[in-house]
């Protein structure tokens, strides 16, 4: 029994060695990745300038060229009729040819240097693509080896939870589920109910001004009353949208997550979301595009109510075997080794992919942001 136990350790400590091997190449490789990115960017600037300045010395040789073959005619025209000029004339003549041939010159000189940079430039963007895009498949390709290490090989001692915590945090869910009641109580109160009872009311001022006011007064009631109600539905459709987007159904998971990110980033000014997509145009089952849906969204929220980012990037992966989900953000982070008093967001997320048959993995600290990894398998 003992030496079973022993190979067990053993074997837990390799895993745990290869793991971490793998999720810090990864991270490497992405860190690449993200570095290409950055250099494709300032190239592309430097690029811009440089074929602009192209086409400024262009410009600027077609007038000096012009210049020299007038500044050469007028030498001729003194060299060969010189009796008729003096000394100081001839030399003025020679001295402006002389200094735009020279001009010419230097300007050949620029464009040609312009234009090898451009070269070098354009060279340089083809092996940086080249270089992004191979770094891409290896994330994902990493991804798939994290998955088989973490969900397959590593699944005996991944899932071990303390009964104690598992009976808490079914409590939590049943208290999360009447607060969100209460919330949607209070929004539906607050909201489309208040402006229906404001419709009401401005209905009845309506028949009033028609008869003591005229036509015209109430006419001019009725388009505000139909401004209320148009925000009355708009109120009834985030609410809707809230509980479940109708999208999701028609569309898939990726029109939809795109519309969610875009409404987010203009509703809060100050956040930059950058949405990612890779992988096949295909749909997924129903519960894992809901699912996955939920879990982008609650991470996203949490990114900007609790760690007040500014840039998150979302990275979607769908695959002919696996769902591969990324999210990252610029915030505060935090320790994920301590647990703090009430706070079942996270461990909800887990949960919800546990049920899925995947993983979910958590990587922050202090300071330095955070990055969630979803990946779910796909079932029909």
């Amino acid at each position: 029994m003992a030496i079973k136990s022993l190979n067990t350790k053993v074997l837990d400590e390799i895993l745990e060695k290869m793991i971490s091997t793998v999720d810090k190449s990864k991270d490497e490789i992405f860190q690449i990745g993200e570095q290409c990115r950055v250099d494709y960017e300032s190239i592309i600037n430097e690029l811009k300038k440089i074929k602009e300045k192209v086409a400024s010395v262009i410009d600027e040789e077609e007038r000096l060229d012009k210049e020299v073959r007038q500044a050469r005619k007028r030498l001729s025209e003194v060299s060969m009729y010189f009796h008729k000029y003096n000394e100081e004339q001839v030399r003025a003549a020679y001295e402006i040819a002389h200094s735009l041939q020279t001009k010419l010159t230097v300007t050949r000189q620029l464009e040609k240097q312009l234009r090898e940079r451009r070269d070098e430039l354009e060279r340089r963007l083809v092996g940086l693509q080249e270089t992004i895009d191979r770094a891409d498949h290896l994330v994902t390709q990493v991804n798939v080896i994290l998955n088989y290490l973490t969900n397959d090989i590593k699944q005996i001692s991944e899932y071990i939870a303390d009964a104690k915590e598992k009976q808490e945090f079914g409590l939590k869910i049943i208290e999360a589920q009447e607060e969100e009641r209460k919330r949607l109580s209070r929004e539906i109160h607050d909201g489309p109910a208040q402006m229906l009872a404001h419709v009401m009311m401005r209905s009845d001022l309506v028949e009033k001004m028609y008869r003591e006011r005229g036509v015209e007064e109430a006419l001019q009631e009725i388009r505000t009353l139909k401004q209320t109600v148009r925000d009355a539905l708009y109120e009834v459709r985030r609410v809707i949208y809230d509980l479940r987007p109708m999208a999701l159904d028609d569309l898939g998971l990726v029109p939809t997550l795109k519309k969610y990110l875009q409404t987010v980033e203009e509703y809060n000014k100050s956040v930059y979301i950058n949405f990612i997509y890779i992988g096949e145009d295909k749909r997924v089952p129903p519960k894992m595009e809901i699912a996955l849906f939920r879990l982008v969204q609650e991470s996203v929220q949490n990114a900007l109510k609790h760690a007040n980012a500014t840039n998150i990037e979302v990275k979607l992966e769908i695959n002919c075997k696996v769902v591969i989900a990324l999210i990252k953000d610029n915030g505060c982070g935090f320790d994920i080794t301590e647990k703090k008093e009430g706070t079942f967001g996270l461990r909800g997320m887990k949960e919800r992919v546990e049920l899925l048959s995947g993983s979910f993995h958590i990587k922050s600290s202090i300071g330095k942001g955070t990055t969630i990894l979803i990946q779910i398998p796909i079932t029909e």
